[in-house]
């Protein structure tokens, strides 16, 4: 009794997440009942995690981007996902504060997790980023970042950094919140371009 899978939200974690997340204790209590209906061991694996995600786009390869959304929620790098964890990258890529979306942003770019950001991994987002895109909705992209290349080129020179820099936290954060179209650039908004479509039919 008094354990994990006993089906209750311990105290601490409960108070430790309404605290550090805008969500409430009645939301909190009922995504726990569901995490544990669909992971009884009360962790995610990648593979459920990349499955999950998966759902939310039936037409696109998530796989790759999943798994670097995954690695960057994973704190303790234990290959799982608990529940707080889970309920952390929720609030982060849905309705955190933009600092913390930005922090996340940027542990999402760091891809080895040195603390610093290289031309290459902004690469290889753009690229997971890119799979997810539709080919309809690639073609509604500027020229100018069409392309996985492209984009990440764009993204880079907004920085103002030569192909070999490295860009720290700091930078990536403040860039970014001076330049909503490093904002746009980084992030995967289907939603946009679907909006992009509409205003374009007659």
């Amino acid at each position: 009794m008094g354990n994990s899978k006993s089906g209750a939200l311990s105290k601490e974690i409960l108070e430790d997440l309404q605290l550090n997340t805008k969500f409430t204790e009645e939301e909190l209590c009922a995504w726990y009942q569901s995490f544990l209906k669909e992971c009884p061991s009360g962790r995610i694996s990648r593979k459920e995690f990349e499955s999950i995600y998966g759902k939310f786009f039936p037409d696109a390869d998530p796989k790759a981007y999943a798994q670097h959304v995954f690695r960057s929620f994973d704190s303790n790098s234990d290959g799982t996902l608990d529940f707080k964890e889970y309920v952390v990258a929720l609030h982060m890529t849905t309705g955190g504060k933009p600092t913390q979306k930005l922090e996340w942003a940027f542990s999402l770019y760091d891809v080895d997790g040195n603390g610093t950001i290289s031309k290459s991994e902004v690469l290889e987002i753009v690229m997971a980023i890119f799979k997810m895109i539709s080919p309809e909705d690639v073609k509604l992209l500027p020229d100018d970042e069409n392309t996985p290349e492209k984009r990440a080129e764009k993204i880079w020179a907004y920085f103002g950094k030569k192909d070999d820099d490295k860009l720290t936290e700091q930078e990536f954060i403040e860039g970014t919140m001076a330049n909503k179209d490093i904002l746009r650039l980084i992030q995967y908004e289907p939603q946009k371009v679907k909006e992009k479509i509409k205003e374009k039919k007659p």
